[in-house]
């Protein structure tokens, strides 16, 4: 079969796009992957050893209907050329044009929604899908005009083969943050002062069996000269970048990571078994980030914090009592990674392939 990946407008759908593209193309498919052109996906793309295109897709907004009219034009010559037999789009803004061309040239189109509550996009483009993958149950309940089979979200290949790194202490008690591909400057901010607090409390009590401390910070762009030198002003060792490139690495090392509550950051810990904080981004559309966060946190399997609500004095007696008690971690743990569904990828596959 000749097919069409359309992922992409964040490394949350393009990197679940890209694992059900190499199933594919595993599979003996010709697959091509379409993103949308943003300079956000170029790090992500590397990954990715086949055919591309960029559709130009811009965010769904008035402002932007010139632009979305020709993305859907552009969409829709190069789907006569490519002439496929089914388009995948994985959701978000950059679905939609490609969607629209494959309905105008009769292409078969399936849809994935990574989040519990579905965005905009698949909820407006789930008429014209044969079906459409979910990531949680609860998402079946948002969207009863089409019918849905619950894939899970597939993960960015080798994120469960990572190794400690070898340069942070064996007995360390390390914390992972992460805002995301494009960092959060509000979890930045936060995380930064409160692990700051808590190293200058670590360092107030005695005893040589004190676990040392130390922090893997992904920060985007815009926070990572700020946050280096933050750490850098109390001696706090740590690993800043603002992308993080072997985020393996940085999930295998980590005793607890503080994050966004986005899709595949939920189900990278989930494969990862890692014990986490979610911090839900307020603004994120229809407060899926919330209901992401939530559906973990029902089962144990995570902490859900509000950022409204959380200062940078709670988060550090919250660090504080996790290292103090490994245990709680340990189950944590055991009860995120009963939600992971390694196998996601190639259950999407098989909806691609009408199984």
């Amino acid at each position: 079969m000749k097919i069409i990946v359309a992922c992409g407008g964040t490394g949350g759908h393009a990197f679940p796009g890209l694992a059900v593209a190499e199933e594919l193309k595993r599979r003996g498919h010709d697959v091509t992957v379409w993103v949308s052109g943003r300079d956000i996906e170029s790090s992500v793309m590397t990954a990715w050893q086949g055919e591309s295109f960029a559709t130009l897709a811009k965010q769904l907004s008035l402002k932007n209907v010139l632009s979305i009219i020709r993305s859907i034009i552009r969409c829709r010559s190069q789907m006569r050329k490519q002439k496929p037999d089914a388009l995948l789009a994985m959701g978000s803004y950059s679905s939609f044009p490609p969607v629209l061309a494959a309905r105008l040239c009769g292409v078969k189109v399936y849809l994935h929604e990574a989040n519990t509550v579905p965005g905009r996009a698949v909820e407006l483009l789930s008429r014209f899908a044969q079906k459409v993958a979910i990531s949680f149950d609860f998402t079946a309940s948002r969207l009863k005009d089409c019918e849905t089979v619950k894939t899970g979200l597939p993960i960015r290949d080798g994120i469960t083969k990572g190794k400690r790194f070898d340069f942070i202490p064996a007995n360390a008690f390390v914390i992972f943050v992460t805002g995301g591909s494009q960092g959060a400057h509000a979890v930045n901010e936060l995380t930064t002062s409160a692990i700051i607090m808590m190293k200058k409390e670590l360092d107030r009590r005695a005893g040589e069996n004190k676990r040392p401390l130390y922090v893997i910070h992904q920060t985007g762009v815009a926070d990572e000269g700020r946050v280096i030198a933050s750490y850098a002003s109390v001696g706090q060792p740590s690993r800043v970048h603002a992308f993080e490139r072997e985020m393996a690495n940085a999930f295998a090392s980590a005793d607890i990571v503080v994050a966004r509550a986005g899709a595949s950051t939920c189900f990278e810990l989930a494969a990862c078994g890692k014990s986490a904080l979610l911090i839900p981004l307020p603004t994120s559309m229809r407060n899926h980030q919330h209901f992401n966060a939530d559906e973990f946190a029902k089962k144990g399997a995570a902490d859900e914090g509000i950022q409204a609500n959380l200062s940078a004095r709670q988060l550090s007696r919250y660090l504080l009592d996790k290292y103090d008690r490994p245990q709680y971690l340990a189950s944590m743990s055991e009860k995120i990674l009963a939600l992971a569904m390694p196998d996601a990828a190639a259950r999407v596959a098989d909806v691609v392939e009408g199984r």
